[in-house]
């Protein structure tokens, strides 16, 4: 019995020190971005590979730039479309979180109620929901409250699964980032790393692949054109001027006007 507690209270200091090297190397990766650009991002990792087994190539679009080689109304475009708060919290917004959470639950809950219906008329039918010839299985749409910090801390270091530790790891690496670097650091990096397209990556990849102009010289509505293509990049670069994007960037330009740019 002694054996067995010692042994288990070798495993418990095992997992602690453990957990706290993990944080002292996000904390000393976050260091070293004060001065030094990354490189690359565990999200941009994780697409070549994809791309390079999927396609044989990497297709890939990026080019780093300064923080002042960024035009102002980008910067306010994306913070106005995706985090209106930046300038003010502390890196994550507990209010738009609950928001997020209470909606995915109804939408998992209106996707429940669909799928049942929809394996209902399969039964009534006689039939396998194949032959049966109904419309695709229903899957909850979900949104996030995701902060701009939040998003490029998953960015950075985290896989793209959904877990209650991998939120946690998030929280603490957020948290890491304020701490570390402040507001105009981390949209700096950002603005630099964030997806917007399949291989498009940064600002300045994606002004010149979508209006043939350097990051500098965007003018206010192809900024909001842009933010508003970050929550589903690959999806809108197939429309880019389709009539959401086109009218969604008309509301973000008549926002960015009391956006606050560290």
């Amino acid at each position: 019995m002694k054996a067995l507690r010692a042994q288990a209270l070798r495993l418990a200091a095992l997992l602690v020190v453990s957990f706290v090297a993990l944080q002292l190397y996000f904390a000393a990766r976050i260091a070293l971005m004060i001065v030094v650009d990354p490189q690359s991002t565990a999200f941009q990792r994780s697409e070549g590979w994809r791309l390079l087994t999927e396609k044989g190539q990497i297709l890939w679009s990026q080019q780093w730039v300064d923080y002042a080689r960024i035009s102002p109304h980008l910067k306010r475009a994306v913070i106005a479309s995706e985090d209106a708060g930046f300038a003010e919290h502390s890196g994550v917004e507990w209010d738009a979180l609950e928001k997020a959470w209470e909606r995915n639950l109804l939408a998992e809950a209106r996707a429940a109620r669909i799928n049942e219906l929809r394996e209902r008329r399969a039964a009534r039918s006689g039939k396998t929901i194949e032959s049966a010839k109904l419309p695709r299985r229903a899957a909850p749409k979900i949104v996030g409250g995701s902060t701009i910090t939040q998003q490029l801390a998953k960015n950075l270091f985290l896989a793209g699964e959904r877990s209650l530790a991998r939120k946690a790891q998030e929280f603490a690496i957020t948290f890491m980032l304020e701490s570390l670097l402040g507001k105009r650091r981390i949209l700096e990096i950002y603005l630099n790393n964030v997806e917007w397209g399949e291989g498009i990556f940064g600002a300045e990849a994606a002004s010149r692949h979508y209006f043939r102009t350097a990051a500098a010289q965007l003018g206010a509505y192809p900024s909001a054109r842009l933010a508003v293509m970050l929550p589903a990049p690959k999806r809108f670069e197939k429309r880019p001027h389709s009539a959401y994007v086109t009218g969604r960037a008309g509301t973000v330009v008549a926002r960015m006007g009391a956006v606050e740019v560290p």
